[in-house]
């Protein structure tokens, strides 16, 4: 499946945070930090830019899919 070009990071975490089970820990300047703690505690930060950069969008879904011990197609597939 072909990346988001035009995602932003507030649609990312919302995405992250009603679908993949973390929550919103809190804010530092423009990063979002979601922490989750199933199966394994997690913290993740999440830049609150339009767009988010492709490289950044590919760690941010390499952690997650890690994490969640999912493949990435099936979160690119949540958003």
């Amino acid at each position: 499946m072909k990346l988001p070009r035009d995602i932003s990071g507030r649609h990312l975490v919302r995405s992250l945070c009603r679908q993949w089970g973390y929550r919103q820990v809190h804010q530092v300047g423009s990063h979002i930090i979601l922490q989750t703690d199933l199966p394994e505690h997690h913290r993740l930060s999440v830049p609150d830019h339009t767009p988010l950069r492709l490289g950044t969008l590919i760690s941010i879904l390499r952690a997650v899919a890690q994490a969640k011990k999912v493949d990435r197609e099936a979160i690119l597939n949540s958003l």
